[in-house]
């Protein structure tokens, strides 16, 4: 499966954004899929990840509350609906993914082995 991730842009704090995660090639629906994001001079985070079927999705303490993780299987679409931003969630945004049947901690980066190319969201104070 390839991803392209999208719907990054400049807002002001306070305010929302809708990222999209767009799945082409092979079934999305058998894999669980994740967001992270890096940000100049830092490492790359965990944003948030849901499970192959939707049924279970973990966020980071950071953006708990404020944004929500979605997929559509059926159009092969994922996506990060966030709201309240601020100043601090200025960082390019990766969508992944991995197998469904993959081992380890959905908050571990290395644990996923598909990557799109990123999208860039600038909040501003």
């Amino acid at each position: 499966v390839q991803l392209q991730a999208s719907g990054g842009g400049l807002v002001q704090a306070g305010g929302s954004l809708r990222l999209s995660c767009a799945a082409s090639g092979r079934t999305f629906s058998v894999y669980n899929m994740g967001w992270f994001r890096q940000a100049p001079g830092k490492e790359r985070e965990f944003v948030a990840a849901m499970t192959w079927s939707g049924g279970s999705t973990v966020y980071a303490d950071s953006v708990k509350g404020r944004f929500t993780l979605s997929r559509d299987n059926a159009q092969m679409m994922a996506y990060l609906q966030m709201n309240s931003l601020k100043p601090e969630d200025t960082a390019v945004y990766f969508c992944a993914a991995r197998p469904q049947y993959g081992s380890g901690d959905l908050r571990d980066r290395a644990t996923y082995n598909i990557w799109g190319q990123g999208t860039q969201v600038t909040v501003s104070s």
